[in-house]
This record gives C-alpha cells, sequence and structure tokens, in this order.
C-alpha cells in the first residue's frame, strides 16, 4: 500500500495501463470504499456502471471524444448522478413522481446527486491509487448523451456525469512527470472571494509557467478547451439531457 504523501501528492492521469487484469479482490475493496464516501443525508444519490463487455469499451472509446485509451484500460466505471432508484422507492411508498402536479427531480436535485457521484468517483481513485492503480477522468462521458443513455441503458432520473479507466500504469506512465498546477494563494481564499489579478495570471500562464506569453497560452487553452469541437458536442449534450430535469 501507498503511503497518503504518494496517494494524493504524487499522483497523476494515467492512460497507458499494463495488459494485466485487476484483480476481483482489489476492485471489491476499492467499491467497498466507494459505497462509504461521504452522501448527501445518506441517500446514495448515485450508482456505478461497471463496463466490462470489451465492445462497450471500444465503443465509449470512440463515443467519448475517440480516445483509444478507453478501450484498452482494464477497468472502466461509469458514475452515475441517480435519482431514478429513489423515485422508484418513493413510488412503491406511494409517491409517484408521474402523477399530476407530483414532485419530481429538478436541477438542483440532479446538483445534489452529481456531487454525490464525484465524491464516490473520487474515492474510488484514492482507494486505487493506494493500491497503486492508476486512474484517468473521462469527462466525455458528457458528450453523445442519447448515444450513451442507450449504451447503457440508463432511465430519465440518472445522468452519466463522469468516467473512470482504472489498471496498472505502464513503467513509462508511471515516470512521467507531475503536470504543474496553480499556486495556493490563486485557489484558496479568505473569507471572501479574490478575482485574479494581472499578476496572478502572469504566475498562471506566463513565461514563467509555459514559456510563452500569457496572452498566448490562453488563447490556446481557449481554443482546446473551450471552442472545439468536443466541447460544443459537450454543451449540447447537456443542454439535451437537462430538458428532462426542467
Amino acid at each position: 500500500m501507498k503511503s497518503l504523501e504518494d496517494v494524493f501528492l504524487k499522483r497523476r492521469s494515467v492512460r497507458q495501463y499494463r495488459d494485466a487484469p485487476v484483480p476481483a479482490g482489489i476492485r471489491a475493496q476499492v467499491l467497498g470504499a466507494a459505497l462509504r464516501a461521504p452522501t448527501a443525508g445518506n441517500m446514495m444519490l448515485y450508482s456505478i456502471v461497471e463496463v466490462e463487455d470489451q465492445g462497450l469499451k471500444d465503443r465509449l472509446a470512440v463515443t467519448c471524444d475517440n480516445q483509444p485509451f478507453i478501450a484498452r484500460a482494464p477497468w472502466v466505471l461509469v458514475f452515475l448522478a441517480d435519482w431514478q432508484r429513489t423515485m422508484d422507492c418513493f413510488a412503491f411508498a406511494g409517491q409517484d413522481a408521474s402523477a399530476a402536479g407530483a414532485p419530481r427531480p429538478r436541477e438542483a436535485d440532479l446538483l445534489l446527486a452529481c456531487c454525490d457521484a464525484l465524491i464516490a468517483a473520487q474515492t474510488v481513485v484514492v482507494a486505487a491509487e493506494a493500491h497503486g492503480l492508476g486512474s484517468c477522468y473521462i469527462g466525455d462521458i458528457m458528450e453523445n448523451g442519447e448515444v450513451h443513455r442507450d449504451l447503457l441503458g440508463l432511465p430519465r432520473w440518472t445522468f452519466p456525469i463522469t468516467m473512470l479507466c482504472l489498471g496498472w500504469p505502464t513503467e513509462a506512465a508511471a515516470g512521467r512527470p507531475q503536470p504543474s498546477r496553480f499556486d495556493r494563494h490563486i485557489v484558496v481564499h479568505a473569507d471572501r472571494y479574490r478575482p485574479v489579478t494581472e499578476a496572478d495570471i502572469a504566475d498562471m500562464f506566463g513565461p514563467a509557467a509555459s514559456g510563452k506569453p500569457a496572452a498566448e497560452e490562453l488563447g490556446a487553452l481557449y481554443a482546446r478547451k473551450f471552442d472545439s469541437g468536443y466541447a460544443r458536442e459537450m454543451r449540447r449534450s447537456v443542454a439535451a439531457m437537462l430538458e428532462g430535469w426542467r
């Protein structure tokens, strides 16, 4: 098992995996940790889909922004914000949300369930890292919502919020340098939010951080992460999925 420093301070995303399965015992321990993750009102407003079928992995590797390493990951988990289970339980007790005028989940309820699902996902990451497993978050599961809803058999009151690829890192992946992070003073605020200053932006994106002028680095970041094809598809997909919650 790794030390706390190794688990939290030395982690990096891993996209290259050795061709070795994750033993059932380790999977059980990691998922057991996820089930003990903090959750709103002890409701566990999330579900986890273990993707084991190779054909399904191959398909997700295409629909999630064409990332072939997804298909090669030994262990793939999709985390759902899930009100369906709770609403089915309410219906059993006579509180049927499909009845006219009955309360049903709305945007606030979805966000609460997203918190539950993401907390569970990060708990998996930490538990997996303690066992020596590498992991990579795939936010692109929010793209192609109609396709993913069909592929995974997702009912109305569920929302695929993130996916994790996990496996034993290759030697190259394990030795990959950590990407830098913003300094603490950029992220941690005292009592009130503090907008960034030009000096902060220079620290975050300027020559000392990237070797390029901050404006050039930010322009590339904007094009890559905000004005790209995958970003536009994700916005379309999420907007369409949100319609069911309005």
